[in-house]
């Protein structure tokens, strides 16, 4: 299934239509605003296996989640106060935090770790399913066996039609990633430079 979903309005039918996908436990193709992310429920585990298979991933290397804000996020993962306060000045925006997780975060995702990536990115249509589906939702780039990052949607459906459940054309994006910050212990460690803008940190 192909759908295209206004990236400043998004018509809540289809958001919907794609939250039920994700509900029976489907895999989609879906806009940030960073990179077109590979996801499911967080906790569809087959669907996180299939993802790995998809991505030819190790399973060692963790897979981060978007969540819908900082309260959702707070489900998650442990949020000091420290960490609230930087996260509510930057998000929703083009960062991954890493933070102590929760028990509610499957074990599937987190390799002999106890630290999770979660994003909120500042996107509409990604930010909407999130909060219609009432759960996270796995976020890995979409990218072809090269590894360069794809931001067409009529090209991802080339490459990835027929092995996904929906894709979700939300325009086009410049693929580029988000910057990956840790604060764990309340210790910020710059992971990755990307799109977010890491200037308050240094």
């Amino acid at each position: 299934m192909f759908i295209s979903i206004n990236s400043l309005n998004p018509q809540m039918r289809l958001i919907k239509k794609a939250a039920d996908v994700l509900r029976n436990g489907g895999i989609i193709i879906y806009p940030t605003d960073t990179v077109y992310g590979l996801g499911c429920d967080l906790s569809n585990k087959k669907g996180i296996e299939k993802i790995y298979e998809l991505k030819k991933r190790d399973r060692k290397h963790p897979l981060s989640f978007v969540c819908s804000d900082l309260k959702h996020i707070s489900e998650y993962a442990k949020v000091t106060d420290y960490a609230y306060k930087t996260m509510k000045r930057l998000l929703p925006g083009a960062y991954t935090f890493i933070l102590e997780a929760s028990k509610l975060v499957p074990k599937i995702i987190l390799p002999k770790k106890t630290t999770t990536g979660i994003r909120v990115p500042d996107n509409q249509i990604c930010l909407s399913l999130v909060k219609e589906l009432g759960r996270p939702i796995i976020s890995t780039s979409v990218k072809t066996e090269k590894g360069e990052a794809l931001g067409d949607p009529s090209i991802i459906k080339e490459y990835f039609g027929r092995m996904i459940d929906l894709i979700i054309d939300g325009g086009i994006i410049v693929p580029q990633p988000s910057s990956v910050i840790s604060l764990v212990g309340d210790n910020i460690e710059i992971i990755r430079i990307g799109k977010g803008d890491i200037s308050a940190f240094l």
